[in-house]
């Protein structure tokens, strides 16, 4: 299957897969301080932002087999918060559930740490909601370790 795998840059046309996708973005968080609707804006609000135009360098590119797209990566640029530089980061990184398991999340994040390199950074952050455990085990497995926890209590 590997040699049937494309990564390519989103396109306008993508717009309707990605937003497929934001469901089982906010499923995943798993957050019972936060409604479930409250979540679904927010991802959704997230997508839109990733989308919009901006000045600041990033890309978010889309894995397909057979012309199907099947998942994505977001990644740009920003200020790291300890040492000033310019690093990149994932926002968002999404593979459609029945396509999970076959190696398209690591293909993405490897695409991911190439542009990254590319725009001569040295790191790359990301973010990923606490509870989703099965996010958590495959970032950890890639080389991604924890660095700042933001924790919240309901009152």
């Amino acid at each position: 299957m590997k040699n049937e795998v494309v990564i390519r840059q989103a396109n306008e046309d993508d717009r309707t897969f990605i937003f497929e996708l934001s469901p089982y973005l906010a499923e995943v968080a798993k957050l019972d301080w936060h409604s479930a609707e409250d979540i679904q804006k927010m991802q959704d609000n997230y997508i839109s932002e990733m989308l919009a135009k901006t000045s600041v360098p990033h890309v978010t590119l889309i894995v397909e087999v057979k012309k199907i797209p099947l998942g994505f990566v977001h990644v740009r640029t920003h200020k790291d918060g300890i040492s000033g530089e310019t690093c990149g980061t994932v926002p968002l990184l999404a593979v459609s559930p029945q396509s999970q398991g076959l190696g398209l999340g690591k293909i993405l994040m490897e695409s991911a740490e190439k542009w990254t390199k590319n725009q001569g950074c040295r790191l790359l952050h990301l973010e990923v909601f606490a509870n989703n455990s099965k996010a958590n085990g495959f970032y950890e497995k890639i080389g991604f370790k924890p660095e700042m926890l933001h924790l919240v209590k309901s009152i």
